[in-house]
């Protein structure tokens, strides 16, 4: 119950505009400003008790409390390893980042890209920290996490080993800011061995709130030119490399001024007439600051020497950018990474940001989390989302057209729960079109027919145990239903989806509204049969009624004989929850007439049971109860259904028959008081605090 308490708080403050940068969540609940106060009120610095200076924090395994890795380690403060000990000297640059005893340098070169991007930067690296007359032991960052922007406390503990820093430090010894980025980062994912092993383009999301691709250039889609113009003209992140065979070959420089295994920015492409014909050119810029291709387009080459003065872009500084052609591009470099920026990122106006739209969701076992195309009896669970598409992209040069779009399914805190023996989900998602008896409606979950009938229209490029799957596509204008899921099926996950968009769509959750027709079934004692009031007289005893008690040793009896169901018998909670619905005139017990009504009820759930128990086992699977909860009139949500599968499953993500019973006896209840509190049909109710403790007692 505190967990659906959370995500309704959860949703009222991202709809009071929390969670954005400029209003970022307070990680931990922890306030910098009101923390440094403190400090400084008491003359104290800061000691961070959420993540302390202490061995858990640095790991669980190979950094763990036995590792030979941490024998020795100490916390220090920068003032502890250095005289003047300063935050950022000279403005933040990639040379701050040198790489410690951490496997961490797909972080490393996301940081890095950040010292291209003062704006960017900015927004994860707050101003007014420093070690002056303001410092108190504690600084803070903010990073994007699944959807959302948190504001990260940490105290400048660090972990030294040998009088020097283990971890991320700065080739100026006394400049600090890239070891407490990473510090706060750790924080976030639980410890410093978390971060061991990743990819860039996740740094790159989490320190812009951007979607990120990355594309292999030697299996790069044909118009990979015109994704490079527009992703530029969106105001994207670009960064390529050339990959190493050898750790000889890091950072080692070609015979053309190229170095392998190093972080480039892609900062232009463009087209120049070029000896009678088009060449496609592309800048870039090593953030060294010098060492520049020598090659073909390089600067000062004879190239441009062919190209009309007003093409011609200034070329000939040694400032680390240059040109080259763009089929030149694919041949040296390996990879390129693409990432989209939200359009609250971008400051400036001659760029056309991309829409973005974001949901959370969650796969959870036995009912929301079916697997993938492969498993078709429990695909249809999965959560489903529709988007809709209307305008084309307006690109006349580009060979395809219809409307663009970046789909990225992200696993949430994976990371955090590596101390726990987990990883990383494999993960993906299936792309359908919705046909035209269902466009235009988001009120329905589509069930399992639909999926047997219907091929998918597009997918993600792979189902893979990244933390996010993320793939471009082109499709006509039209609706398209998404169905995120893990590879396999029962595996419980959080995961954040995000459509990034070149024009404007509409993204919906697609789900069953919450609703029941509920039948006026009730039996007066004059419509009872003579045979059943004889039965009843003689199950009922001197006062003519039914307890919750006598009710449970009645129903176990009839339940009993039964060999084509399976229980283990009715619980007195049950029979009370029956008593309670059936008990009109407020006796605690069952007249005839209520205890027939109750029977009538009894004999149709055995029959929609036994109906929808398709191999005839004697229960039901957590599929077939959705089934059935539809046919017995009750149409519920994923998170209602999450929450019923959660308490009436058994571990085996079976139901039995006393449990599907008690199941539907507690939804009609709760249907019944709130319409019948609800006079108006207005869809809400409003009660006060001892009314409420009634409610929620029954």
């Amino acid at each position: 119950m505190a967990g659906v308490a959370l995500t309704l708080a959860k949703k009222r403050a991202m709809a009071a505009g929390f969670g954005t940068n400029a209003k970022a969540n307070k990680y931990l609940n922890q306030d910098f400003e009101v923390l440094r106060s403190q400090c400084l009120g008491s003359g104290q610095l800061f000691c961070d008790p959420m993540f302390p200076a202490a061995p858990e924090s640095l790991g669980f395994k190979e950094l763990g409390p036995g590792s030979y890795k941490t024998r020795g380690v100490q916390w220090k403060r920068p003032g502890e390893l250095c005289s003047k000990p300063q935050f950022i000297v000279g403005g933040a640059t990639r040379t701050d980042i040198c790489q410690g005893a951490l496997g961490d340098c797909w972080l490393l070169a996301a940081i890095a890209s950040l010292t291209l991007n003062e704006d960017v930067m900015a927004r994860v690296v707050p101003s007014g920290q420093d070690f002056g007359s303001s410092y108190a032991g504690i600084f803070h960052f903010q990073f994007w996490q699944f959807g959302e922007w948190v504001d990260v406390v940490i105290d400048d503990r660090l972990p030294v080993k040998d009088g020097k820093l283990l971890f991320v430090h700065s080739e100026e010894g006394n400049e600090f800011w890239s070891a407490l980025i990473e510090k706060a980062y750790a924080k976030v994912n639980g410890c410093y061995e978390a971060l061991s092993g990743g990819s860039t383009t996740e740094g790159f999301e989490d320190f812009t709130g951007g979607i990120a691709e990355s594309y292999e250039l030697r299996k790069a889609p044909p118009d990979l030119f015109q994704i490079i113009q527009k992703a530029l003209e969106a105001g994207a992140l670009l960064g390529c490399s050339i990959d190493i065979t050898s750790a000889a070959d890091s950072e080692a420089i070609t015979s053309q001024k190229l170095v392998k295994g190093h972080a480039y920015s892609l900062t232009g492409a463009t087209e120049v007439h070029y000896r009678g014909g088009l060449e496609k050119l592309v800048r870039m810029r090593n953030p060294w600051g010098q060492v520049e291709w020598t090659g073909a387009w390089s600067d000062n080459s004879s190239e441009w020497k062919s190209v009309d003065p007003s093409e011609r872009p200034n070329a000939s500084a040694e400032d680390g950018e240059f040109w080259m052609s763009f089929q030149e591009f694919m041949r040296q470099y390996c990879r390129i990474e693409i990432c989209t920026l939200t359009p609250d990122a971008i400051t400036s106006g001659a760029v056309k940001p991309w829409s973005v739209s974001n949901y959370n969701g969650n796969w959870r076992r036995g009912s929301t989390a079916g697997g993938c195309r492969n498993n078709p009896q429990t695909f249809w669970m999965n959560p489903q989302f529709v988007i809709k598409l209307e305008e084309q992209d307006d690109d006349p040069n580009d060979n395809q057209t219809g409307c663009s779009m970046v789909v990225g399914l992200i696993q949430k805190n994976r990371r955090r729960l590596r101390k726990e023996g987990e990883d990383m989900h494999t993960i993906g998602y299936a792309i359908y079109e919705v046909p035209p008896q269902f466009k235009g409606q988001r009120d329905v979950h589509l069930d399992k027919n639909y999926f047997l009938t219907h091929a998918q229209k597009a997918r993600s490029e792979t189902f893979i145990n990244l933390r996010e799957v993320s793939t471009r596509f082109t499709l006509p204008p039209g609706e398209y239903l998404v169905v995120p899921s893990t590879f396999e099926p029962n595996k419980d996950g959080d995961f954040c989806l995000r459509v990034f968009s070149e024009k404007q769509t509409e993204t919906q959750i697609c789900d069953d509204p919450v609703d029941a027709v509920l039948d006026n079934d009730t039996v007066s004692d004059s419509e009872v049969e003579g045979s059943f009031r004889a039965m009843f007289v003689k199950l009922a005893g001197a006062d003519m009624q039914i307890s919750a008690v006598e009710l449970k040793t009645i129903l176990n009896k009839v339940i009993a004989k039964r060999t084509d169901i399976k229980t283990d018998g009715f619980s007195l909670d049950t029979c009370r929850i029956m008593v309670n619905l059936m008990d009109d005139d407020g006796t605690g017990k069952l007249g005839l007439g209520e205890f027939a009504t109750l029977w009538k009820k009894v004999q149709k759930y055995m029959n929609i049971f036994k109906k929808n128990d398709l191999d005839n086992s004697g229960n039901i699977s957590t599929p077939e109860l959705r089934l059935a909860l539809k046919e017995s009139g009750f149409r519920v949500n994923d998170a209602i259904f999450q929450l019923l599968v959660a308490r009436y499953a058994a571990p085996d993500l079976t139901v039995d028959f006393d449990d599907f019973v008690a199941c539907l006896m507690r939804l009609e209840m709760m249907f019944r008081m709130f319409k019948k509190i609800d006079a108006h049909n207005t869809g809400f109710i409003e009660v006060d605090f001892t009314q409420w403790l009634c409610l929620t007692m029954i």
